[in-house]
């Protein structure tokens, strides 16, 4: 979190077996599933009661929870008819049925990631809109910006590749699926992808922090 936005960071070449690394994400996943009961309770408040069970035993199968598969217990009672209305009519930012996250500062996953042996990129910064979050970022120790992703159109991937270069620092790239059922990304899955030239300088780096 940054300004009381989402700022999402990519972590490469990490060993996830990092015991802080680990440590963190099981504190996320509890704050997740904490997240869904606040939602479920609001939702409940609103006349709109869902069933949060099978969102419960997704969590404890490992599986990352939250306003999408809530969307989806709100089509299966009957209280809307696409996830868009659901994040339309309750779950949006500024909804009545919204609840913030707490995520931790982006300065300190870039620590995780770099404790973890790994290296710190920003996400979609063409969707997060935050370019005046980049200079600070990168004096935290930001490797890389994902200049590519399902978002970026060629004028945007332009754009942060030329502010990668301005700030020192590498690119990275990707789909961003997060699954089956995760909306429009699906038909990204393998179609956006890092030209090898790009992953081979990643990899580069990598081995000179070693």
């Amino acid at each position: 979190m940054a300004g009381g936005r989402d700022v999402h960071m990519l972590g490469y070449f990490i060993d996830t077996r990092s015991p802080r690394l680990v440590e963190f994400l099981i504190r996320q996943r509890g704050d997740r599933l904490r997240r869904v009961n606040e939602i479920g309770e609001r939702l409940a408040g609103l006349g709109a009661p869902v069933d949060l069970t099978p969102i419960a035993a997704a969590a404890a199968r490992g599986r990352s929870v939250g306003r999408p598969l809530i969307a989806d217990a709100l089509m299966a009672a009957g209280h809307v008819s696409s996830r868009d209305e659901a994040f339309d009519r309750y779950l949006e930012a500024g909804g009545p049925a919204f609840v913030p996250r707490r995520g931790a500062a982006p300065d300190e996953v870039i620590a995780l990631i770099h404790d973890a042996g790994g290296l710190a990129s920003l996400a979609h910064p063409g969707v997060t809109r935050r370019d005046d979050l980049l200079p600070a970022l990168v004096a935290s120790g930001l490797d890389a910006i994902e200049a590519r992703h399902s978002d970026h159109d060629a004028a945007t991937e332009a754009r942060y590749r030329a502010l990668a270069r301005d700030l020192g620092v590498l690119v990275t790239g990707g789909s961003d699926f997060h699954g089956s059922d995760a909306g429009h990304r699906v038909s990204a899955l393998g179609q956006v992808t890092l030209p090898v030239e790009d992953f081979e300088t990643l990899r580069a780096y990598q081995n000179q922090r070693r």
